[in-house]
C-alpha cells in the first residue's frame, strides 16, 4: 500500500504528471488506486486493465528515460464527494527537439478512498486537427 496521501484530486493529478515527467514508476503507481478495477488507455493503444497491465505499460514508456516535459492546459474538472473527472490537454515538449507536437486530450478519473484520492482511469487520445469554424447561420452537425 502506498504511503502517499493525496488530499484532493488535483493533488493526485499533479503527482501523476510529475511522475510522468520524471519517469518515476513508483511515483506513478502511487497515484493509482490499489485494486484491479483501474484502466489506462494510452494514445492509439489498447485498454489496459488492472495493476499489472497498467504498471507494465508505464514501465515500457519510462524505459526511454526522462526528457519529455508536459504542460497541462484547458482543464475542465467536475467533482463530487467521492469522484472527480478531469479533462485536460497534455502539451508535450521533448528536450533538444524544437518540433511542435499536437496536444493529447486526456480524461483522468479519481476516486476518493480511505487512503486519499486515487486515479482509477487515464484515457489519452491524440487531439483532432483544428476544424474550421462553421459559417454563421449553418445548422449544427449532429454526430450521434
Amino acid at each position: 500500500m502506498s504511503s502517499k496521501i493525496f488530499p484532493t484530486a488535483q493533488d493526485a493529478e499533479n503527482a501523476f504528471y510529475e511522475a510522468l515527467e520524471r519517469c518515476d514508476l513508483d511515483g506513478m503507481m502511487a497515484v493509482w488506486a490499489e485494486d484491479e478495477d483501474i484502466f489506462c488507455i494510452h494514445p492509439t493503444g489498447p485498454r489496459l486493465t488492472g495493476q499489472d497491465e497498467v504498471r507494465s505499460s508505464w514501465a515500457k514508456i519510462f524505459a526511454g528515460g526522462a526528457g519529455a516535459r508536459v504542460q497541462i492546459s484547458d482543464q475542465v474538472a467536475v467533482s463530487g464527494m467521492m469522484i472527480a473527472v478531469h479533462s485536460v490537454h497534455e502539451n508535450f515538449t521533448v528536450e533538444g527537439d524544437p518540433r511542435p507536437r499536437a496536444p493529447v486530450i486526456a480524461t483522468n478519473v479519481y476516486l476518493r478512498t480511505p487512503a486519499g484520492w486515487r486515479m482509477i482511469v487515464h484515457h489519452a487520445s491524440p487531439a483532432p486537427a483544428q476544424l474550421e469554424a462553421a459559417p454563421r447561420g449553418a445548422p449544427p452537425k449532429i454526430l450521434h
